[in-house]
């Protein structure tokens, strides 16, 4: 089989293992004569799935009891409009700290529901290079919440410390970084992630959610958006993505194995500092973020040159690797390697990168 390295933001690159695991019991899972994917979500089989995946995430993200895990749809997106139909309730006021795209694209959703929904914290005028100091964000402490996206994928930026909310509930969009390193979970009263990163194939979406703080939506919120009818059904109000949360548990089972999310931390971040150290070597390549707050996961750089991009782009692809393009917001070139992307393609990638610098370096 041809060797492919895919940098891809999302839907992303999965472990071998779980993909010839998922392979082995496509058809019959578990003497089951059934695929998980034509099975019924009510059977016994897919039961125990669920219920241990929700488990996995528990003991590998070390979940206090005092928090549910819902298995949820609609991508990250439907949660913009989810948050804050359950926790604005109170006040009908929340700070958003916009880093990216989706962090402002979150803000501008949460205006449909709240009173006073407010810019804590704003990096767009330096086309988001950066993460906003501690000292330059306006936290209002009575707010409901303070929402952040603590990875941005677009633009290759990681918050690396939170934000001092105090009493107010943190809410942290971790789409594109969850499970990349070990997490404190109580520091949060939301988390929530897309699948496609680091979890599991698209369709399905993660909150980890304080059970204080379900129970108290918005008049009129509708039911399946309701995190309390959610808890209350243990995810499953409606038939959820199975095939997705079958996925979620071999790749969970996987980290396991390795030795956990510390080990995970440190092979990202070995990977990570590979490319960075490559890139700070030469004057070819720019990045896009200030070097403190970069991202171990998303990886933004270019030539300055447009034309020499494009370029790039398309050798890359015939040299034997995937989605290099950048987003068109920042241009160039992105280079996502989430925690199933091998040490080995990260070196491979150097190497093509040593080589396109020899040939077009003027």
């Amino acid at each position: 089989m041809k060797t492919l390295y895919n940098f891809s933001a999302g839907p992303s690159v999965l472990p071998k293992d779980v993909l010839l695991d998922a392979q082995k019991n496509l058809i019959d899972y578990e003497g089951s004569g059934m695929s998980v994917m034509e099975m019924s979500h009510r059977a016994k089989e897919f039961d125990d799935i669920i219920k241990k995946a929700e488990s996995l995430f528990h003991a590998v993200l070390g979940i206090p009891d005092s928090y549910k895990v819902l298995f949820l749809q609609g991508g990250a997106t439907q949660q913009f409009a989810m948050v804050p139909m359950n926790l604005l309730a109170k006040k009908g006021k929340a700070d958003y700290i916009l880093t990216g795209n989706f962090s402002t694209a979150a803000y501008k959703e949460a205006q449909l529901f709240g009173k006073q929904i407010s810019i804590a914290g704003n990096t767009k005028e330096e086309n988001f290079k950066r993460i906003p100091e501690s000292g330059e964000l306006k936290l209002d402490p009575d707010a409901d919440y303070v929402h952040i996206c603590e990875n941005n994928t677009i633009f290759g930026s990681k918050w690396k410390y939170l934000p001092n909310t105090g009493s107010v509930p943190l809410v942290s969009d971790m789409s594109s970084c969850i499970l990349s390193e070990p997490i404190d979970v109580t520091k949060y009263g939301l988390i929530y992630a897309g699948a496609q990163k680091n979890i599991a194939p698209a369709g399905l979406t993660v909150v980890i959610i304080r059970k204080d703080l379900i129970g108290t939506p918005l008049p009129g919120t509708p039911t399946m958006l309701n995190y309390k009818v959610q808890a209350e059904n243990d995810s499953m109000k409606n038939t959820p993505p199975c095939w997705a949360i079958y996925i979620s548990k071999l790749v969970l089972e996987h980290i396991q194995k390795l030795g956990g999310l510390e080990e995970m931390k440190r092979r990202n971040e070995a990977k990570a500092k590979l490319l960075y150290d490559y890139l700070d070597s030469t004057d070819f390549y720019k990045t896009h973020v200030i070097s403190k707050d970069r991202s171990i996961m998303n990886v933004t750089f270019r030539t300055g040159n447009d034309e020499l991009d494009a370029k790039f782009a398309n050798e890359s692809k015939a040299a034997g690797m995937s989605n290099l393009k950048g987003h068109r917001d920042v241009g160039g070139m992105r280079a996502s390697i989430y925690n199933a992307m091998p040490k080995e393609g990260v070196e491979f990638l150097i190497e093509f990168m040593k080589k396109f610098e020899k040939e077009n370096r003027k």
